[in-house]
């Protein structure tokens, strides 16, 4: 499968690209219309052989994550973490590269990526994204491996319990964060400060070997019927929350080489986990922009700083319009 590999700078210097994909994508006939559900025994068969297939390749790829996580938690030192940090992340990454055949093999529909190129490996990255299925971070895996460090994004702390998997984030250092909801922060507000630190203390982590922080800022996945509950001002997201990208860049923005903007977009509807796996997600655009991370967000402190909160509100604010705009024009359909 032929992926289309073009600069941010291409991107920028040509306007009209993104109103072209609209042409080179099969037209819809609704803004969100859902993907059809998998009908025929070879659609199901080919779902419960792709899952069977990706369930084997983790099992496989933990077995051989666990013995050094292990030694890691027996010596719990920085010079030991230097050390064997590399070892786990190359096991990941190599783990990612099999979730890539898996991709090739399962999906056969065109995927168009620009703004991918000119990325670094040994650096450090924060990854910012929309977010609307799971099938979301094996595209991110697949577009950005071994373009940059192995991705860490924030987890729900009760995913800490799925087995093997859980254990593999938790070897691999993922934040688990709680989840608290706006009642209970007003209740007892020291809850939030609580996952700022748990998110600092897995950033200071972070800052010993190159590392890509993934942050979905919407916090959940999207949908119409949440966009329309939160009153959402975008058309084809959720109002972003800004409290755990502004604590990854105080904690550790000084380290990143630049904030990765990714925009993901399913021109024929959003899949689900089971659609993708039965080879049925259809096209998927992605385009991703680096922006500089401005050196007062790497001192600033969000959670006492209210007039910080409020640049970087507008900041953010900025960012969120204009991949609200990049997902219109990708998913608009020309004048016959």
């Amino acid at each position: 499968m032929h992926i289309p590999d073009h600069s941010s700078a291409d991107r920028s210097a040509d306007p009209a690209r993104a109103a072209d994909l609209a042409d080179a994508l099969p037209r819809r006939t609704s803004r969100r219309r859902p993907l059809p559900v998998p009908r025929g025994r070879l659609a199901w068969l080919t779902g419960v052989v792709s899952v069977a297939l990706l369930a084997a390749s983790t099992l496989f790829w933990c077995l051989l994550l666990f013995p050094v996580a292990l030694l890691k938690l027996l010596l719990p030192f920085a010079a030991v973490r230097r050390l064997v940090d590399p070892v786990l992340n190359a096991i990941a990454t190599a783990w990612v590269s099999c979730n890539a055949g898996w991709l090739a093999w399962i999906q056969h529909a065109p995927w168009d990526v620009r703004g991918n190129a000119g990325l670094r490996y040994a650096d450090w990255y924060l990854v910012n994204c929309n977010h609307q299925s799971w099938v979301d971070i094996f595209v991110l895996q697949r577009t950005l491996n071994r373009r940059i460090p192995l991705l860490k994004f924030f987890l729900k702390q009760q995913l800490i319990y799925v087995p093997v998997i859980g254990l593999a984030w938790w070897a691999l250092d993922f934040p688990f964060m709680k989840r608290h909801g706006k009642a209970e922060l007003r209740r007892n507000p020291a809850l939030g400060r609580e996952d700022q630190e748990a998110a600092r203390r897995a950033c200071a982590k972070f800052s010993l070997v190159p590392t890509s922080v993934m942050v979905f800022a919407e916090g959940t996945r999207f949908s119409e019927a949440k966009r329309v509950a939160q009153s959402s001002p975008y058309r084809h997201l959720l109002k972003p929350k800004a409290g755990g990208l502004a604590v990854a860049l105080n904690a550790m923005g000084a380290r990143f080489r630049s904030m990765i903007d990714a925009t993901i977009v399913y021109p024929e509807g959003i899949p689900s986990f089971w659609d993708f796996a039965c080879g049925r997600a259809g096209p998927v655009a992605v385009r991703m922009r680096q922006l500089p991370v401005p050196p007062a967000f790497c001192e600033a402190d969000y959670s006492r700083d209210k007039a910080f909160r409020a640049t970087f509100h507008h900041w953010l604010g900025e960012q969120w319009q204009a991949k609200d705009d990049e997902i219109e024009r990708l998913m608009a359909r020309r004048p016959d």
